[in-house]
């Protein structure tokens, strides 16, 4: 017996094209890393404009879409149906950020605003901070609609 028999299959790592922006590496880590991918490119894009860091993270990005092999299919079993990370309608300030990372990772809003701000002030970063902040604007889907308008009681 080899041990192998009803195990399941090895996972990959695998660039997702049909579900990237660009060449699908944010996609692939996130499914590979049940995580949302929101937060896997925010998290890239954050780690790629830290001061210094923009050439390594655009080689970075390069080098991993190189390197990765392409998903043969989409499977229904890896594609998340629907985004979970998605900007707040309902608990926001300026678009919604800190409220939909709040919602996500199931803490106050507070919690999130504050860190945020320490974070962007600490070192000088401020400018840093809130390019940040517009990038996770632009890269967080809104919630849908349905999930924050009031619905009708039913009496």
């Amino acid at each position: 017996m080899t041990g192998t028999e009803g195990a399941a299959p090895r996972r990959r790592l695998v660039r997702r094209p049909a579900e990237g922006k660009i060449g699908g590496v944010c996609a692939g880590l996130a499914d590979y890393f049940n995580t949302d991918v929101a937060l896997v490119r925010a998290a890239w894009v954050v780690l790629s404009i830290w001061p210094g860091a923009v050439v390594m993270g655009v080689i970075a990005y390069l080098a991993a879409w190189l390197l990765m092999p392409r998903a043969e299919a989409v499977d229904g079993a890896s594609a998340a149906p629907e985004p979970r990370l998605v900007r707040s309608q309902t608990d926001r300030r300026i678009a919604g950020v800190c409220g939909g990372l709040a919602d996500y990772f199931d803490v106050d809003p507070t919690i999130v605003r504050v860190t945020w701000v320490i974070l962007s002030i600490i070192a000088g970063a401020v400018v840093f901070g809130v390019l940040a902040y517009l990038i996770a604007w632009f890269i967080i889907p809104p919630a849908p609609a349905a999930a924050w308008q009031a619905s009708p009681s039913t009496t």
